[in-house]
């Protein structure tokens, strides 16, 4: 039943539309988010561009890391395999994640959500769809992934499962960093910025990470920041599932971690889209 409200003086047409709908159930919402998700993969499936950035900087950066890296570091390119593996994993999935930003701010701009607006739908749905299907995209990073490094000769000794975990908590890692580019595509004023500010924030996470170096072999104020960046705890989570098939508090630290960048940016991210449509 449509609850109608008194209308306070001030509103605005979009409030005046939201005062008169029913309210939307969650699973309705999980519906609408799908239906969305669905959306956003028929795009894909017409742009295959949006696929380069995880079909082919898997396969370049793991051959180029590991030839022109491996000897220097770890001595020959077998040994800086189990190091680097996982940190290549961990930074595609990652900036792969960026795109989110960058395609939510074009949409708004071609004024797409302006028909989502006038819509009895959850806000959420129009910011969670198009995330529910980048999924895809981390799987296939990760599934490229580990395919290279087993081509140059990675042996995971976490076996099937281990490999399975490992690729699942960087698809985790992923959508849940998204949200932090969701939001910055709601607040930046084009795609271009969305872009720019997205690197700024993810190439220091990823490179002053664990990713690519013992940290060790830092040094030690640089090693402190290492320590507590949360890539590194996804790294490590990723390491220790591939390579040995331990569960380790490195993987409680990482998915923490994750739920707690959903928890802050997933609420601001509809805030702003609120406000901003």
């Amino acid at each position: 039943m449509t609850t109608l409200l008194a209308e306070p003086t001030h509103a605005t047409g979009s409030d005046r539309v939201a005062m008169t709908r029913p309210r939307i159930t969650l699973g309705e919402t999980v519906r609408q988010t799908m239906a969305l998700a669905w959306r956003a993969t028929m795009k894909m499936r017409r742009n295959g561009e949006q696929f380069f950035d995880v079909t082919l900087q898997p396969i370049l950066f793991t051959a180029m890391f590991a030839f022109i890296f491996g000897g220097a570091i770890a001595g020959d390119v077998a040994s800086y395999l189990p190091l680097m593996i996982p940190g290549i994993l961990a930074q595609t999935t990652l900036t792969a994640c960026m795109a989110t930003g960058v395609q939510l701010r074009e949409d708004m701009d071609k004024g797409v959500f302006d028909r989502f607006k006038s819509l009895p739908i959850a806000r959420i749905a129009p910011l969670a769809g198009p995330m529910v299907a980048d999924l895809l995209r981390y799987a296939i990073a990760a599934t490229l992934t580990f395919t290279m490094g087993l081509l140059l000769g990675y042996r995971p000794g976490g076996g099937v499962l281990g490999v399975v975990a490992g690729g699942l908590v960087a698809v985790v890692a992923g959508w849940s960093l998204a949200w932090v580019f969701t939001w910055v595509g709601t607040i930046a004023r084009s795609a271009q910025s969305v872009q720019g500010i997205s690197m700024m924030i993810m190439f220091p996470l990823t490179f002053l990470s664990n990713a690519f170096v013992p940290v060790e072999t830092l040094p030690g104020w640089l090693a402190g920041f290492v320590q507590v960046n949360p890539v590194s705890h996804v790294v490590s989570a990723i390491r220790a599932l591939a390579n040995t098939g331990a569960v380790t508090a490195e993987v409680g630290w990482a998915l923490l971690v994750c739920a707690v960048v959903v928890a802050i940016f997933a609420p601001l991210s509809v805030a702003t889209f609120r406000r901003r449509m």
